[in-house]
């Protein structure tokens, strides 16, 4: 449905965007009568029962049942998205997050980011963390559990806790791990996971060969933090409920059973087109099973040109699409500056 080529006449495209955003409102199908008089169109009824029906043969239009007033079908709302996306973005007005403290965790930041959002909209929130390679190492601890036993724990900017227990053959000198947790401590605080500080750190020339081969021997202990701290923050799963319409239900209910399976709606935030635009997956372009009679627009945050996350909205089909577009606009741009300060320093 994405790559599809529908050409419209100006009236055309002016009449399904009315029908979408009257049948977003009230929830009935609309007729040329009632449209024409709630539009004040200055066009006759007739005229446009024309124009519908040829919508409604392109397929952006549909009849409920045997009303005589339309609807709009899936394809209807991706075109109608489509022109909302391609418009001019105006500077929103401020979006707070509300935070207790001007350095909070960005884990917090995230979470009052769903919150706002669900608060305004009345839709599910869902704001993807940045990867724990983007984040920057906040502190290291090496311990000594045993003589063959080495804790390893990696404390990072976004708040995220990792620990790894690593068993040697021989008993560990307790100087070379009092060495290492200096070391590490002095050497990686500050680096973002992944950065070439980072590798200088473990490949340093002038380490000694004993060093050197304890320090590879809990690398991973860094490798791994990054693949297990895929995090999703969700927000509004109550407010949902209360403008849901009876054939809603089903799509819901298919919702709150994807919210269980975390990783496919990370998959789904994953799958963005442009990183410099807001985004938009309208029923089956939201390919996992479950999220087909659904709709998610959302628009990504990050620093410089380095995408670290989405702030997504994920709803009904029948969703206010131009408030939601601009929400997350406000929101993404508003955790673009907070996060700056968290990852503004890539050493």
């Amino acid at each position: 449905m994405r790559g599809m080529q529908i050409l419209l006449s100006e009236r055309q495209r002016g009449i399904l965007r009315l029908v979408v955003e009257e049948y977003v409102s009230t929830g009935q199908p609309l007729g040329s009568k009632t449209l024409v008089e709630r539009a004040s169109l200055v066009v006759s009824p007739s005229t446009v029962r024309s124009e519908l029906a040829e919508l409604e043969r392109l397929g952006l239009l549909t009849h409920p049942h045997t009303s005589a007033g339309r609807v709009p079908t899936e394809a209807g709302y991706r075109l109608y998205v489509d022109e909302l996306l391609t418009r001019p973005e105006t500077r929103g007005e401020a979006f707070a997050l509300g935070l207790p403290a001007a350095r909070a965790e960005v884990e917090e930041a995230l979470q009052a980011t769903t919150e706002m959002l669900s608060q305004v909209t009345h839709l599910l929130a869902l704001v993807s963390a940045p990867p724990l390679e983007a984040a920057t190492v906040k502190h290291v601890e090496v311990l000594l559990l045993q003589p063959e036993i080495v804790l390893v724990v990696v404390i990072a900017s976004t708040g995220s806790v990792t620990d790894l227990r690593f068993a040697f053959s021989e008993p560990v000198d307790p100087g070379l791990v009092t060495w290492a947790a200096e070391y590490l401590d002095e050497r990686v605080s500050g680096a973002r996971i992944g950065s070439r500080a980072m590798k200088l750190a473990f490949d340093e020339p002038s380490l000694r060969p004993r060093e050197r081969a304890f320090l590879q021997a809990i690398r991973s202990a860094f490798e791994q933090a990054a693949d297990e701290n895929r995090q999703l923050f969700v927000g509004g799963t109550a407010g949902l409920l209360e403008d849901m319409r009876a054939e809603e239900i089903g799509a819901y209910r298919s919702l709150m059973e994807a919210l269980e399976k975390r990783a496919a709606l990370l998959d789904v935030l994953a799958q963005r087109l442009d990183p410099r635009r807001p985004f938009a997956r309208v029923g089956e372009e939201l390919e996992q099973p479950g999220l087909h009679q659904l709709a998610l627009v959302g628009a990504t945050y990050g620093i410089a040109h380095r995408t670290l996350g989405a702030v997504s909205l994920l709803g009904p089909l029948r969703m206010d699409y131009e408030k939601a577009l601009r929400s997350v606009r406000a929101a993404a741009s508003e955790l673009s500056r907070f996060v700056e300060d968290a990852y503004g320093d890539d050493r």
